[in-house]
């Protein structure tokens, strides 16, 4: 396997600075695939300081954009595409990248890994019986390459995706699709902006098929940004220590009987059991929290999906972002935050890699979320403006004060220091 270079670096220290200058400088001779979560951001960004990439369309792909991306590598040309278009790479992709010299940089970790949620347990046992598939190492095999029927058509194409081997079987109950890991190996160089990658999925998916990593960090040196040996300590997140205010006071704990905090609270499973009562404070307090920090337009907040009808209120309703955005400019206005969630993995993709070895870290998870989405606010502006910040969950709070201190990241559901 080939060798990923991660760009683990703070938001706002140039990573993406970084690689349109690279592309820039290298244009002439090197070819590349960019890859942004968000169109938004290729068009108002990226190509307007790399013109020279070219965006797949569908009028030239006559109705597809992946058409018109695979004539763009047939051509040699340089490229730039969203999350949404990579996670499409079929087999031709595949081989026509093969020897064709592309470097890959990716803005932020992409979508590695997903439950086929179409397919039951019902179904995976009828396509066992039928001796449609074998299942070895958990890796699912296609049996019957002459199959017609429902199991091509349903959802991502079953059939085809485990002839391409991306098809695994968990616990005997599910199925996972995995993005293609060979596809690493087509590229003469990758790169993938982030940070905190060891709390990210592709973390672990790279463990999974033992894909090897290096790190590096984003360093301005002159006029220029430069990649430089990886050091956590030298990140500087001190300076926003004084920039993020976050709450302390009765919100904290009075929806909690008792007021006693574990640190569970906020989780998915303690969302599903809490009751009217425990979401109506939950919900005075997020409206107490924003009419004291004054206009609806400086507010940013985010929960659960399915239980932002039940916190929602006047002067922040509409303020509402998932907690899962990234890369974009479009909030940076804002100065008072809520975050009302305390994230944990998904526990089938946890027993999934755990099952294969592979450790994973939930607190540098839950922080690498936590962070990413404050960064959408005044703080991810050039000069960083003062943030207000609302986390009703022990756990997350204290995630981040740890990252403010420099402390390790680690949450003990004992601990009260914090």
């Amino acid at each position: 396997m080939a060798t990923v270079t991660i760009v683990d670096s703070i938001m706002g220290s140039g990573k993406t600075t970084w690689a349109k200058e690279y592309m820039n400088r290298h244009q002439k001779n090197k070819r590349f695939i960019y890859v942004s979560p968000y169109l938004e951001e290729i068009q108002n960004n990226i190509l307007k300081d790399c013109p020279f990439l070219n965006e797949p369309d569908t009028q030239i792909g006559k109705g597809s954009k992946l058409k018109h991306f695979k004539e763009l590598i047939v051509s040699g040309s340089s490229i730039i595409t969203t999350h949404a278009l990579f996670r499409m790479i079929d087999d031709e992709v595949l081989e026509l990248l093969r020897d064709a010299g592309y470097t890959l940089i990716l803005d932020e970790v992409a979508n590695v890994i997903e439950q086929v949620r179409e397919i039951t347990q019902e179904d995976i046992r009828t396509l066992k019986d039928a001796n449609l598939i074998s299942v070895e190492d958990r890796k699912v095999n296609w049996m019957d390459n002459g199959y017609k029927g429902v199991y091509e058509n349903t959802y991502i194409n079953i059939k085809y995706q485990a002839q391409q081997g991306n098809i695994f079987l968990h616990n005997d109950t599910m199925l996972f699709w995995t993005f293609p890991a060979k596809v690493f190996d087509l590229f003469e160089n990758s790169f993938i902006l982030t940070y905190l990658f060891d709390g990210q999925i592709q973390r672990y998916y790279y463990d999974l098929f033992k894909i090897e990593t290096v790190y590096k960090s984003v360093e301005k040196i002159g006029p220029s940004y430069a990649l430089v040996t990886y050091n956590a300590e030298l990140e500087g997140r001190e300076r926003f220590k004084s920039l993020i205010r976050i709450y302390e006071g009765a919100f904290n704990t009075n929806y909690v009987e008792n007021e006693k905090v574990r640190g569970n609270e906020l989780s998915s499973a303690w969302l599903r059991k809490a009751n009217s009562e425990t979401m109506g404070r939950l919900k005075k307090n997020l409206y107490s929290y924003f009419k004291s920090k004054g206009k609806s337009d400086d507010n940013l907040w985010t929960a659960k999906l399915s239980v932002r009808h039940k916190l929602q209120g006047k002067g922040y309703t509409k303020a509402f972002i998932p907690w899962t955005t990234r890369a974009t400019n479009d909030y940076q206005e804002t100065h008072n935050l809520a975050f009302a969630y305390n994230l944990y993995m998904n526990p089938f993709e946890k027993k999934f890699f755990e099952e294969a070895g592979v450790k994973v870290d939930e607190d540098i998870l839950a922080l690498s979320h936590l962070l990413q989405w404050m960064w959408r606010s005044a703080i991810r502006k050039d000069i960083p403006e003062p943030i207000n910040i609302y986390i009703p969950s022990l756990r997350m709070r204290t995630l981040l004060k740890q990252w403010l201190n420099n402390e390790e990241i680690k949450f003990l559901y004992k601990a009260t220091g914090y």
